[in-house]
């Protein structure tokens, strides 16, 4: 899908749009030359949660989302009947430990002591780390949160560095 959104984009002078956002792009949920292919990337600092929520606004303005993608169960369609929440916690839940984690820098023990799972806040925070090196490949993109990725926030994409993250 990638080399076909980039070759009309060299024919037509187009600007692809990346659409993968804040959630998928922390956990590695993302496909380097599928929806992280694109020139700008508008959703990269929106959490999954945020994007509902401004789906929801902009189709009280007037109709312009087919409900039916809203409502659908969000997957990453690698394989039949896959569903994100076969294997990552309900997004309300992985944006908040994501909120702390990124945006506010809190350790894991922290987020833990706010009433999170420990076992889950783990695994959440060592996928953040260890998908750095797509973040990395991602197109520029709409910084509206006080921490993005990039600038703001940089690991080594070998994530061996790990100190003071537990």
């Amino acid at each position: 899908r990638g080399n076909l959104i980039m070759a009309l984009s060299n024919k037509f002078g187009w600007l692809p749009l990346a659409t993968s956002n804040k959630s998928e792009l922390a956990v590695g949920y993302s496909t380097i030359y599928g929806d992280m292919c694109g020139g700008y990337s508008p959703l990269k600092d929106c959490l999954k949660t945020r994007v509902y929520a401004l789906s929801r606004y902009r189709n009280s303005l007037s109709p312009a989302i087919p409900e039916a993608v809203i409502e659908r169960p969000p997957s990453a369609e690698l394989r039949p009947d896959q569903v994100d929440q076969d294997s990552l916690p309900p997004y309300e839940v992985l944006d908040a430990v994501l909120h702390r984690f990124v945006d506010l820098d809190w350790s894991i023990k922290d987020i833990v002591a706010a009433g999170f799972e420990e076992a889950m806040v783990r695994r959440v925070a060592g996928l953040v780390l260890i998908n750095e090196y797509k973040r990395r490949q991602g197109s520029p993109g709409t910084r509206i949160t006080s921490r993005g990725f990039g600038r703001d926030r940089r690991y080594p994409i070998t994530s061996g560095w790990r100190e003071g993250r537990s």
